[in-house]
């Protein structure tokens, strides 16, 4: 890991440790660089702000479950991924997905989920996505965001693969004969 790498994992663990105990959106950048011993310059080198820091966080997620569908793993072993990783990090996302900014979590992870699947639909047909595909694949992606926020927010939640298992189970049919490979 460089340096660069480090100084985000650090600021990311200060906003982790400041999630504990309250609201993302009452949180200061001047809070968490207070929390991790850095300077405010320092945080704006690297983030915009802090659900920048969130967002860019919540991609080492991505990148560790959903960027190897198709690859390396299934629809189901990535989707299985993705929620051990929030259940290990359960504080940390609970209080994400509590934010309601323009710029939150759950807008990033909307607009990561969406194009990683329109880009395999894409792919899958060689044609841009048709407007009723496009419709059943954004209202499976905000109801999947939902119910990840209602699963990550339960005191006694389903293990990672009842909760798979029921998104998959979700999928529109057609939009299930397009991924079911992947």
């Amino acid at each position: 890991m460089d340096k660069r790498d480090k100084t985000k994992y650090k600021l990311a663990n200060a906003i982790k440790q400041l999630m504990e105990t309250q609201s993302l959106d009452k949180i200061t950048v001047k809070d968490i660089v207070s929390q991790c011993d850095m300077t405010r310059q320092t945080f704006y080198r690297y983030f915009q702000d802090k659900y920048d820091l969130v967002n860019w966080y919540f991609e080492r997620l991505v990148q560790k479950s959903f960027k190897q569908m198709g690859v390396s793993c299934s629809l189901r072993e990535g989707l299985h991924k993705k929620f051990r990783f929030i259940e290990e990090e359960c504080i940390f996302f609970s209080a994400a997905f509590q934010s309601n900014d323009y710029n939150s979590l759950m807008n990033y992870d909307y607009d990561c989920i969406f194009k990683f699947y329109e880009e395999i639909i894409t792919s899958k047909t060689n044609k841009p996505l048709e407007e009723d595909l496009a419709f059943l694949l954004r209202m499976y992606c905000r109801g999947s965001i939902y119910m990840t926020v209602e699963w990550v927010n339960k005191k006694e939640r389903p293990a990672p693969e009842e909760i798979t298992n029921l998104l998959i189970e979700a999928l529109p049919d057609r939009l299930a004969n397009l991924l079911s490979d992947i």
